[in-house]
C-alpha cells in the first residue's frame, strides 16, 4: 500500500508540475521600451513586474531601458518592441510623419516638464522668462518650445546650448534651463543652488506624458494583449503610489547608478503634485485620456505651427482601453 500511495503521490506531483509549466507557457511575452534609463518615473511598471501583476494578466513582460541613443519610436515602428513610453506630442508628430503609432494610456496627467530658474531674481512666473536666456535640448524645439513662443512670446534668440546637470546655472542668475519637476529640487540641492521650478502644466501645457504607445497593427491584431498590458499597468501604478519599495528595489537592480534617495524624492513629488492621479484621473482613473483634451492640445500645437493643420489627429490615440475597466 505504501508503494501504491507513493506512486499516486508521484503521479500527482508530476501532473502539478506539468500544469504549472503549462500555465507558465501560457504567458504572452511582450516588451516595453522605456524613454530613459530605469528611474522612479517608471515605478508603476517596475511595481507590476516585481509583484507579479503582469503575470496575473497573462503577460511575461521585458522592460527595456531607453537612453539618449535610443529612438523608441523607430524601434516600435520597426516591430522591435511591442510597447514604448512616449508622450502625446511625440505620437502626434509620428502621425504627422506617416508613422502609425497610437497612444492607449497616459500615466502623467501633468507633464513633469519644467523650466528651472533662480529663485529671488524676479522669475516667479513663466512669462517672466520672456527675452531671457534658456538652455534647451534640441528635442524641445519640436515639443513645448513652439507652444511657449505662441502663448508667451518667447523667441529662438533666447535658446542656449544644453548640457545635463544644473551646475552651469550658477554662472548666470538670468539663465534658465529645461528641467523635470520630479528631480529639480533634489538636483539643485546637490549643486548648492537655490532654484525654482516652473511646471509647464500649471500654465496650460496639456501634453500627456509617460504614455503606453503601440502600432496600429498591434492594436488591430492583438487587442487582448494591449488590454491586458493596460490593465496591469494601471494596477501597477496604483500600487506604486501606495508603496514604492518593491519597485525601487527592482529599479536599483536594473540601474545600479540610481540613488534610492532620489527615487524616494521623485515618488514624493509625484504624489504631492498629483502628477498621476489628479484632474480626470482622480478617483482611481489612472491612465485616463479624453477626446476634449486631445483636441484642445492638438489645436494649440497647430496654432503654434508645430503640427500640420490637416493632421488627422484622432488617429493618434484610442480611448477604448482606458475606458475599459
Amino acid at each position: 500500500m505504501n508503494l501504491i500511495l507513493s506512486a499516486i503521490v508521484s503521479i500527482a506531483l508530476g501532473f502539478a508540475a506539468v500544469s504549472a509549466a503549462s500555465q507558465e507557457k501560457k504567458l504572452t511575452p511582450v516588451s516595453y521600451t522605456l524613454n530613459w534609463y530605469p528611474q522612479a518615473e517608471h515605478g508603476g511598471l517596475y511595481h507590476a513586474k516585481a509583484t507579479g501583476i503582469f503575470e496575473k494578466y497573462g503577460l511575461d513582460v521585458t522592460l527595456r531601458p531607453g537612453g539618449p541613443q535610443v529612438n523608441v519610436h523607430q524601434l516600435l515602428a520597426a516591430g522591435q518592441t511591442d510597447f514604448i513610453m512616449g508622450t502625446a506630442m511625440r505620437t502626434l508628430n509620428a502621425q504627422a510623419q506617416g508613422v502609425p503609432i497610437v497612444t492607449v494610456f497616459a500615466v502623467f496627467q501633468k507633464d513633469p516638464q519644467t523650466l528651472v530658474t533662480h529663485a529671488g531674481v524676479g522669475h516667479d512666473k513663466l512669462q517672466d522668462l520672456k527675452g531671457k536666456p534658456i538652455r534647451l535640448p534640441a528635442i524641445a524645439r519640436t515639443n513645448y518650445w513652439p507652444w511657449l513662443k505662441s502663448k508667451f512670446g518667447f523667441t529662438d534668440e533666447q535658446i542656449r546650448g544644453f548640457e545635463p546637470g544644473y551646475a552651469a546655472l550658477g554662472s548666470d542668475k538670468m539663465l534658465s534651463q529645461q528641467g523635470f519637476v520630479t528631480n529639480d529640487a533634489w538636483n539643485a540641492r546637490k549643486v548648492g543652488l537655490n532654484l525654482h521650478s516652473l511646471l509647464l502644466a500649471d500654465y496650460g501645457w496639456a501634453n500627456y506624458a509617460t504614455t503606453i504607445d503601440v502600432t496600429e497593427k498591434t492594436l488591430k491584431e492583438r487587442p487582448e494583449v494591449v488590454r491586458a498590458f493596460v490593465r496591469a499597468s494601471r494596477e501597477g501604478w496604483a500600487g506604486y503610489l501606495a508603496n514604492p519599495a518593491a519597485a525601487h528595489a527592482a529599479i536599483k537592480k536594473d540601474n545600479p547608478q540610481m540613488e534610492l534617495d532620489l527615487m524616494e524624492f521623485s515618488h514624493g513629488e509625484m504624489k504631492r503634485l498629483g502628477l498621476i492621479d489628479s484632474g480626470d484621473a482622480a478617483g482611481g482613473r489612472i491612465g485616463i485620456m479624453t477626446d476634449e483634451r486631445w483636441e484642445r492640445f492638438t489645436k494649440e500645437m497647430q496654432a503654434a505651427g508645430a503640427l500640420p493643420v490637416n493632421l488627422d489627429w484622432k488617429k493618434a490615440y484610442s480611448l477604448a482601453f482606458v475606458k475599459d475597466r
